[in-house]
C-alpha cells in the first residue's frame, strides 16, 4: 500500500475547455455553455457549481495526506469536487497547480496505468460480454502475463472475497444482482494487487439491505489487508462505518478533517456542523449580539452563554447551533434561567424506532428545526412550546466568516 499526499492542488475547469460525451459516444465541445446557468457534471466529472461563463475551481489549493493503510471517506454536497479529487489522485485529470505523491514519489505526470490503482465505480463498469472470471483475468491478458500468474491471482482473490464468490466467476454480469456485480468489480481491483483503492459512490445503486451487506464486506477487506483507500460518498452512514477519518468538502476545499466524533463534537464551521451528523446540528441564523450580553432576532432575546461572551463583539451577526438531542420542549413557558429559550410552534413528529426517539419539528419565526423527545412523549401539532437549550450545549458561529467562535483545532489543543 502507499501514503498518498496532495500538495496545494488546484484544478480549474474553463468553459472553452469543457467537454461532453454525446449519446453516440463522440466527444465534442459544448456549444451552448453560455446559455446554461450552471455546469455540474461534464463527462461524468463532478465540478463545483458556478457560472458556466466563468472558470470553475473544482479543487482550490487543496492539501491532503492519506496514511498508509488508512481509509479516508470524503463527504460533501453535489458539485463540491469530491469526484474531481478522486480523478486527480488517479491521474485521470491534469493539474493546474500542485503535486500528487505516492510514498513521497511525485506521480503528477505519471499515467494512470502506471500508478497501481484500483477504482470501484457506482456503475460497476464490468465488461458485459465477459463472465466474472473474464473480468478478473482481463488485466493480465492485455499485459500478456503468464497464465499461471493469472490463475493464481484469481484464486487468491476468490479466497479473499469470501464464501460464494467463486460461484460468481462463471456468470456474466447480466445474470448477477447489483450486489454481486459490485463484489465482482471489487474483486477485479483486488486481483491487480493495487497500491491504492479509489471508491466513487460504489453502493449508490444498491437497495438498503444489499448496501448494508456490501458495506460490511468492504469494511472487512479494507481492515483485514490494511488497504489504503479513498472513499467518496453522499451517505454519512457509509462514511462513518468505512472511514478511519472523514473529510468534509465544500467548494473545492476541505472544510474539516478528522474522525466522526472529532468533527461532530468540535465543528470548525457552520457548514460542517449543519452537514455532518445524524441528525445534523440545528443552525438558527439571524441573531445579533447586543452590548448587554444578549442575542436578539425575530424569535426574541436570549442571553449569550457566559463562556462565550468574551468572544462576541456587539453588533456581530451570529448563527446559533445546537444538537436536537441537547434541547428540550417545555410546555410551562417562560421559565427563568441562563438557558436559551426560543418560543416555537409544533409542526409534526418523526418517530425513529431504531434509535428509540421521535424528532419533533418546530417552527420559530421563519425557522424550522428539530428537537429529540422520547417515543412515548405526547406532543400535538399546533402546540405552543418553549425550546430550552442549556448554555453548555450552545455553539456560536460568525455569520460572515462561517467560523465557530472559540474553535480550537485538535492538533493545537494537544500542543497546549
Amino acid at each position: 500500500m502507499a501514503e498518498i499526499r496532495l500538495e496545494h492542488v488546484t484544478k480549474i475547469y474553463r468553459p472553452s475547455g469543457l467537454k461532453f460525451l454525446s449519446t453516440r459516444g463522440v466527444r465534442g465541445t459544448y456549444k451552448d455553455y453560455e446559455d446554461k446557468a450552471f455546469v455540474e457534471r461534464v463527462s461524468g466529472q463532478e465540478v463545483a457549481s458556478g457560472s458556466a461563463s466563468e472558470p470553475v475551481r473544482a479543487l482550490d489549493d487543496l492539501s491532503l495526506t492519506v496514511g498508509d493503510g488508512e481509509t479516508l471517506a470524503i463527504v460533501g454536497p453535489s458539485g463540491c469536487g469530491k469526484s474531481t479529487l478522486l480523478r486527480v489522485v488517479a491521474g485521470l485529470e491534469p493539474l493546474d497547480e500542485g503535486r500528487v505523491l505516492y510514498d513521497g514519489e511525485d506521480v503528477t505526470e505519471v499515467e494512470p496505468k502506471s500508478r497501481g490503482i484500483g477504482m470501484v465505480f457506482q456503475s460497476y463498469a464490468l465488461y458485459p460480454h465477459m463472465k466474472g472470471e473474464g473480468n478478473l483475468a482481463f488485466f493480465f491478458k492485455v499485459r500478456n502475463r503468464p497464465p499461471a500468474e493469472m490463475e493464481e491471482r484469481i484464486k487468491i482473490t476468490s479466497d479473499i472475497m469470501g464464501i460464494g464468490f467463486d460461484t460468481l466467476l462463471s456468470r456474466k454480469p447480466g445474470k448477477l444482482s447489483g450486489g454481486q456485480q459490485q463484489r465482482v468489480a471489487i474483486g477485479r481491483c483486488i486481483v491487480r494487487d493495487p497500491r491504492l483503492f479509489l471508491f466513487d459512490e460504489p453502493l449508490s445503486n444498491l437497495d438498503a439491505k444489499l448496501r448494508t451487506n456490501t458495506r460490511v464486506e468492504i469494511k472487512r477487506l479494507l481492515h483485514r489487508f490494511e488497504i489504503t483507500a479513498i472513499y467518496v460518498t453522499h451517505d454519512q452512514t457509509e462514511a462513518i462505518t468505512l472511514g478511519d477519518r472523514i473529510a468534509v468538502m465544500k467548494d473545492g476545499k476541505i472544510e474539516q478533517l478528522g474522525t466522526y466524533g472529532q468533527i461532530t463534537t468540535n465543528p470548525a464551521t457552520a457548514f460542517v456542523a449543519g452537514f455532518l451528523g445524524l441528525p445534523p446540528m440545528n443552525m438558527i441564523q439571524g441573531w445579533t449580539a447586543q452590548p448587554d450580553g444578549t442575542l436578539t432576532s425575530e424569535m426574541g432575546t436570549v442571553p449569550i452563554p457566559e463562556h462565550l461572551r468574551d468572544l462576541v463583539t456587539p453588533g456581530q451577526k451570529l448563527i446559533v447551533g445546537f444538537r436536537s438531542s441537547e434541547a428540550t420542549l417545555d410546555l410551562d413557558r417562560g421559565r427563568p434561567g441562563d438557558s436559551l429559550i426560543i418560543p416555537a410552534e409544533v409542526l409534526n413528529a418523526e418517530p425513529n424506532f431504531a434509535r428509540h426517539y421521535q424528532l419533533i419539528n418546530v417552527q420559530a419565526g421563519d425557522v424550522i428545526f428539530g428537537v429529540q423527545m422520547p417515543l412515548d412523549a405526547m406532543i400535538n401539532t399546533g402546540w405552543q412550546v418553549d425550546v430550552t437549550i442549556p448554555p453548555e450545549a450552545v455553539l456560536l458561529f460568525d455569520a460572515e466568516s462561517d467560523r465557530r467562535l472559540g474553535y480550537v483545532a485538535p492538533e493545537m489543543a494537544e500542543s497546549e
